[in-house]
């Protein structure tokens, strides 16, 4: 998930930015960690307005100026390492307002009465004396500014003829783009830039509406003043929405109150929008992670991981009788599920096995209450639609399956998909030793440094653990290995749809496509999958962590455990203790390696990848 806190008000300054630093940089860590989260707190009832962006802004910039003035003579290592935490994540967080604050100008045009209610919620931040008349005055503004707007969006779009814009919703670039030409001067959105209309303008909703009930109830004039004219904004935004959702962006009507299955049973599917980044993006992003490789060189990583699983693949076919067609043996393992209403159960028992497998070899410590603190929760058929296999939830395993209201061809395409092969080897990865572990530790070693949670250490971990238990024998058959394989392919397909994505040389017609024919999903998974993958809601690197995370903890695990430096245990239960940051600044930490001395020294780079050529 991504981690926003939204800024407001420059005139302001807390006050404890520009106190007495303190000497350690691990309070540094926990004062920003606090400033932060109580400025998202204040900022709350005015989240993305333009003014709580320069707060946030002003923030940032105070934090860098302070960190950027420590010098590192005479700290720890680990000290050292959380003053480039904290001065890397301030750069990250800077980066990630320049690119809120480019798509707030861009879907401008599209929402004229924004300004208007952002003054109401602003000055509910500032705690200002609410004047009920003017409120109301303010508010049949703003209504009369909405009607206004949809009514020539409406003209618009019904000259041109023109239904919603492609799949990936835009080509690239910044401005408006008229998906269906220029009519009166107003221009259309693409389907991309329609559906983040819609959901700007759902958060005006939310906004206006605390606003609203935080005086309602209190003040009579204030409702006698107030309650129509909010009525008729909240109306006309809910129909601005939904024109821009529906007709615009392409999605289906949403289901009625109560009927959340109709989502996944409905015969219409969701478009599946996003926008490339580009490659400056992508690589100013790598930089952050400390990864030092351009996205051409990871996406040759990635082919030629994909190329040994295939291989791998085929193999595993061979053991089932079905020469080297390796789909062919996908397919068997594919029909290899439960029957309705036991996956579950089959869940459970996989998740005590996995447990059992790596505490008995004594490769991590697992503690008694870690095995015993967990549970289970099946993901309704709407919650499928964008994770169609299980995930963790940082106590249960959210169990994916068929459920009753889906299509009778999406209940067999869940069924394949969550097979007993393929739930083997996610059920690691999301309990012990991968995720559910991985959590456990983090919040008792470290915990601080949970504000730099990157995809390359925690999905990485768990990724890791997928490769090491297939090299353990854990998958003890062909089929669970064709099982183990097909994530494993299926994380390297990852990197190459996303990169390219990005890169702007695969829409996400194309990279269903690729899950389904190269890796194997099903369609109702694939579109899922990529659904996500390319929601601006992801991090752009967010899919290559899982492999690319992995195969650094591997590197690491050369140097350390199969040099004869660390025992297996020794060697994970370091790497917990670290805590979820880069796996560059984690090796750092468990190499005990000494940083040049300087103001701001830089790490070496790590290129992890080379002892596999």
């Amino acid at each position: 998930m991504v981690r926003r806190f939204l800024t407001i008000l420059p005139v302001l300054t807390l006050s404890f930015v520009s106190a007495t630093a303190a000497d350690d940089p691990r309070q540094q860590v926990e004062q920003y960690t606090a400033d932060s989260r109580l400025l998202g707190r204040h900022l709350q009832a005015s989240p993305g307005s333009e003014k709580s962006r320069v707060r946030r802004q002003q923030l940032l910039l105070d934090w860098k100026k302070r960190v950027h003035g420590e010098s590192f003579a005479g700290l720890p290592v680990e000290g050292q390492l959380d003053l480039i935490l904290l001065r890397n994540l301030l750069e990250a967080e800077l980066l990630g307002l320049e690119v809120e604050s480019g798509v707030s100008g861009e879907l401008a045009p599209w929402l004229p009465f924004r300004a208007g209610i952002e003054q109401l919620t602003d000055g509910r931040v500032l705690g200002a004396p609410v004047e009920p008349e003017a409120a109301a005055e303010g508010l049949a503004g703003v209504a009369d500014s909405i009607s206004k707007a949809l009514g020539s969006i409406r003209a618009a779009h019904k000259k041109t003829g023109s239904g919603p814009g492609s799949e990936a919703g835009v080509s690239g670039g910044s401005g408006a783009k008229p998906a269906g030409g220029e009519s009166a001067g107003v221009a259309l959105p693409t389907a991309y830039q329609a559906w983040r209309v819609s959901q700007a303008v759902a958060g005006l909703e939310t906004s206006l509406k605390r606003w609203f009930e935080n005086s309602g109830e209190f003040r009579p004039d204030f409702s006698w003043w107030v309650k129509t004219p909010h009525t008729a904004v909240a109306k006309g935004l809910a129909e601005y929405s939904k024109f821009f959702r529906e007709e615009l962006a392409g999605f289906p009507p949403e289901p009625a109150a109560g009927k959340e299955a109709a989502e996944v049973s409905e015969p219409a599917e969701e478009p599946l929008l996003g926008r490339p980044v580009g490659r400056e993006m992508l690589c100013r992003l790598l930089e952050r992670e400390f990864v030092p490789y351009s996205p051409e060189e990871l996406i040759g990583i990635a082919e030629r991981e994909f190329e040994w699983c295939e291989g791998q693949f085929r193999k595993a076919a061979g053991e089932m009788g079905l020469g080297a067609d390796w789909k062919a043996a996908l397919g068997r393992v594919k029909e290899a599920h439960v029957r309705p209403g036991e996956q579950e159960a089959f869940v459970r028992g996989e998740a005590r096995r996995a447990a059992a497998f790596v505490r008995e070899r004594e490769l991590v410590s697992v503690p008694a209450e870690c095995e015993e603190w967990w549970g289970t929760q099946m993901l309704s058929v709407a919650e499928q639609r964008h994770m169609p296999y299980a995930a963790y939830s940082g106590h249960d395993i959210l169990v994916a399956y068929a459920g009753a209201s889906m299509r009778h061809g999406d209940k067999r395409m869940s069924m394949r998909g969550n097979n007993r092969h393929f739930t083997r080897n996610v059920v690691p990865h999301e309990f012990i030793p991968g995720h559910h572990l991985q959590q456990y530790m983090a919040e008792r070693h470290r915990a601080y440094r949970e504000i730099f949670s990157t995809p390359f250490f925690v999905e990485g971990w768990a990724l890791y653990w997928e490769m090491r238990l297939l090299d353990l024998g854990y998958a003890s058959t062909p089929e669970d290995r064709i099982g183990a394989l097909f994530w494993r392919i299926h994380r390297c397909a990852r990197i190459l749809v996303s990169l390219r994505f990005h890169l702007g040389q695969m829409g996400p017609g194309e990279m269903v496509d690729f899950l389904m024919e190269r890796v194997g999903h099903e369609r109702f998974g694939a579109r899922s999958e990529v659904r996500r993958f390319i929601s601006p809601q992801t991090p752009p690197l967010y899919q290559c962590g899982y492999m690319l995370g992995g195969l650094q903890i591997l590197a690491l695990h050369r140097e350390l455990v199969v040099s004869g430096r660390m025992s297996e245990r020794e060697f994970h239960d370091a790497l917990l203790r670290c805590g979820p940051i880069p796996v560059a600044l984690a090796r750092v930490s468990l190499l005990k390696t000494a940083l040049p001395e300087g103001a701001y020294p830089e790490l070496p780079p790590w290129r992890f990848d080379s002892a596999r050529r």
